[in-house]
């Protein structure tokens, strides 16, 4: 599957459950993830969007594990099948 439909599947989910996936652009800041995922009751997690099996590069690595580090919930979208697994654990966090 191609990463623009697994990036829509989730925006729909998320739409569904009445939150919203913003496509999240961080000009001077490269490496940031794809999309910030926002749900009710102020929950929020950052997504990057990867086509099936294809990895982050360095540098999106290096901005995953800075924003975890700071307490944010961090995902890898690579298949349909992860998306209700993340949207429910920000959602429960």
């Amino acid at each position: 599957m191609l990463e623009k439909e697994i990036e829509l599947q989730l925006v729909m989910a998320v739409k569904k459950m009445g939150g919203r996936a913003v496509k999240f652009i961080s000009p001077g800041f490269d490496g940031m993830p794809d999309r910030l995922v926002l749900l009710p009751g102020g929950r929020c997690g950052f997504v990057e969007v990867k086509a099936a099996g294809k990895k982050m590069r360095a540098l999106q690595r290096v901005r995953h594990e800075m924003l975890k580090g700071l307490g944010f919930k961090t995902y890898v979208l690579d298949s349909r099948e992860q998306i209700e697994e993340i949207i429910n654990d920000i959602y429960t966090a």
